[in-house]
C-alpha cells in the first residue's frame, strides 16, 4: 500500500531543516506531529516524601536531557547547593553536552558512553566507590536498574518525573498510513486513547527495542523497526520504507 501520510508521536520539530520535512517536501507525503505523552515533573512536597537525599550521593547518573532538566529543577525547588565535587556519568556524549545549560561543564567530572547504557556500566567500572543517583521517569527501562544491580553499585533511583498521556480524542477520524513510536508509552496512549484499535492496513515503526516488545505485546504488527545498521535513524528507515512501497503502487 502506497504511503501518503505518517503520524510522528513527537512534538514538531523547532527547525524546518528537520530532515521529517525534507522528507515529507521530497516525497510529496503528509508528515504531522503529535505527542501521545507527557513529562511532568513531581513536586518538591512529594520528592521530600521519598526521603531520596540528593547531596548525599557522590555521582549521578543520566539517561536522557529530560533527567538532566529535572535533576537541576528538583534541586533548585529544594534550594539544594550541587557540590563542584559531584561527578556526572551520561549515556551519551550528546547527553553530557547538554549539561551546559546548568554547569560550567570544563570545571566539572564528566563522563559518557555512546548511547547504550550497558557501555556506560563499562564506563563506571573505572569508579567503582561512588554512590550514585539515578533520575527516572516513573516509567523507565527496567535494564537500568537490572544492570546496575548486577555490577552492585550502590545506587539509589530518584522519580522526578512521570509520563501522562495525552487526549487524542480528535484524532479519531483522522487516518495515516504510519504511525511512529519512540516509547512504550506511546503504545500505551494509543490504547488509552483507542481501546478498540484495528491496525488492519496501518503500517506502525518503532525505535527502540522496548517499543518494539510493546508493540508486539499489544498485538500489533511492527512493520519498521529502528536503528538498524542500514538505517540507524528513523527518518532513513521512512525513507527506504516509502521508496519501496511507493515504487510498488
Amino acid at each position: 500500500m502506497k504511503v501518503k501520510s505518517v503520524l510522528v508521536s513527537q512534538p514538531e520539530p523547532d527547525s524546518r531543516k528537520s530532515p521529517y520535512f525534507e522528507l515529507a517536501e521530497k516525497y510529496n507525503i503528509k508528515i504531522d506531529f503529535r505527542p501521545f505523552t507527557n513529562i511532568e515533573g513531581i513536586a518538591a512536597k512529594e520528592f521530600r516524601q521519598a526521603r531520596v537525599q540528593i547531596t548525599e550521593h557522590t555521582a549521578v547518573i543520566f539517561t536522557s536531557r529530560t533527567a538532566i532538566d529535572h535533576f537541576f529543577r528538583i534541586s533548585q525547588d529544594l534550594k539544594l547547593d550541587i557540590p563542584d565535587a559531584m561527578k556526572y556519568f551520561c549515556i551519551s556524549e550528546a547527553t553530557a553536552f547538554y549539561l551546559h545549560k546548568y554547569i560550567v561543564y570544563r570545571k566539572r567530572k564528566i563522563f559518557y558512553a555512546d548511547g547504550r547504557f550497558s557501555d556506560l556500566i563499562n564506563v563506571m567500572k573505572k569508579h567503582p566507590n561512588e554512590k550514585f543517583l539515578v533520575p527516572l521517569s516513573d516509567i523507565h527501562k527496567q535494564e537500568i536498574p537490572e544492570l546496575l544491580d548486577k555490577e552492585g553499585y550502590n545506587y539509589t533511583k530518584a522519580v522526578l518525573y512521570r509520563t501522562v498521556i495525552n487526549d487524542l480524542s480528535d484524532l479519531k477520524k483522522v487516518n495515516y498510513d504510519i504511525l511512529v513510536f519512540f516509547s512504550p508509552s506511546g503504545i500505551k496512549s494509543l490504547f488509552h486513547n483507542f481501546p478498540d484499535f484495528k491496525q488492519n492496513g496501518i503500517r506502525i515503526a518503532c525505535f527502540g527495542s522496548s517499543t518494539a516488545s510493546a508493540v508486539l505485546e499489544a498485538g500489533l504488527r511492527l512493520d519498521i523497526e529502528v536503528p538498524t545498521a542500514q538505517a540507524p535513524s528513523m527518518t532513513m528507515a521512512l525513507e527506504q520504507y516509502i521508496i519501496k512501497a511507493n515504487k510498488n503502487n
